[in-house]
């Protein structure tokens, strides 16, 4: 067995990568002689600093590293950076596992994953089970999105759930390991022969929706994705980016990543149509909301949220930005 290596893509998150790195050291046994490499993507702070030094001082040079990239190209860029390196190893990993810097991993939760892709050797990625900092669980085992999933998310209504339930893109999550479309790179583990058959992350992503294209392309490439929930982390959503903050105007590269997936895998009429059926949806929930007939938690979405979606993707299409996205065959 040639072990696990594990990725962390940092970006002026220090103090989050070191207590990540503090639960990972009981577990280095189970990297079966892998290594922890912490990918720096150019923090332009005293982040390597303090990476560097906590791995010193804590004597954890042995298993783990810090790269500095000398500019920040994106969470895909950085991934593929740390990818890269352990697959240029002689003998390179049995797997490689994607780590976010504001995560925090349980007891086990290496070898359980491990166990886990041993004993399923039709699973080509799988995910850990997500725990919340206020002790719940959040979903990390999720479907695919398309233009009907928009619909669902624009409008947040029940019945229209219920009615498009198999194209809800984060259901309720059965207590046992199961197949998926896609699980959340806060904590995932890649197998080898993934890597070698379908290359790396897409770098065009900048942040969000990456994983999402790399788990459906190992299922286009013949590979299964699972939820394994024998293996826990702690994920503090949002630390490392401010994405979940209220009332906060969404980054215009969440945009940009929704609009390259959805180019991708549904060519250009297909992102009209989900832009389309998300405004229905949105609209639908305004009115509600507006006469006291539900839509509630509208005013923690994000500020102007209907004009950067619609309104980016409209152009991107007439400046040609939107054109210069490949589509891949597959959905």
């Amino acid at each position: 067995m040639s072990g696990t290596w594990i990725v962390i893509v940092n970006f002026r998150t220090a103090d989050l990568v070191v207590d990540c790195l503090r639960s990972l050291a009981p577990q280095v046994d189970d990297l079966g002689g892998g290594r922890v490499v912490v990918v720096d993507n150019a923090s332009g702070d005293r982040s390597v600093e303090t990476i560097s030094d906590a791995i010193e001082q804590q004597r954890w040079s042995v298993w783990a590293g810090i790269v500095p990239l000398d500019h920040n190209g994106g969470f895909a860029f950085g991934n593929n950076a740390g990818i890269r390196l352990a697959m240029s190893e002689p003998n390179p990993p049995d797997y490689v596992m994607l780590l976010n810097p504001d995560t925090v991993t349980r007891p086990e939760a290496i070898r359980a994953l491990v166990r886990f892709m041993d004993a399923h050797p039709e699973a080509g990625i799988a995910g850990s089970l997500l725990e919340t900092a206020e002790g719940g669980v959040d979903c990390s085992a999720h479907r695919v999105h398309s233009p009907l999933s928009e619909l669902d998310g624009g409008a947040r209504l029940g019945v229209l759930s219920r009615l498009l339930r198999q194209h809800v893109v984060s259901p309720p999550i059965p207590a046992q390991a199961h197949r998926c479309d896609w699980v959340s790179g806060a904590s995932m583990i890649v197998r080898r022969s993934v890597i070698e058959k379908i290359g790396l992350m897409d770098d065009g992503y900048f942040l969000y929706y990456e994983e999402v294209d790399y788990c459906l392309r190992a299922k286009q490439a013949g590979w299964e994705v699972w939820y394994a929930p024998q293996s826990r982390v702690l994920h503090l959503e949002g630390a490392a980016t401010g994405i979940k903050a209220a009332a906060r105007r969404r980054a215009a590269y969440w945009y940009d990543s929704r609009r390259r997936f959805f180019i991708k895998h549904y060519g250009i009429a297909g992102l009209l149509l989900a832009d389309l059926l998300w405004a229905l949806g949105r609209v639908s929930l305004l009115l509600r909301s507006g006469l006291g007939l539900g839509g509630k938690g509208i005013e923690r979405d994000p500020i102007r949220y209907m004009p950067d979606l619609i309104g980016g993707d409209l152009r991107a299409i007439f400046t040609g930005r939107a054109g210069a996205i490949k589509r891949e065959p597959g959905l």
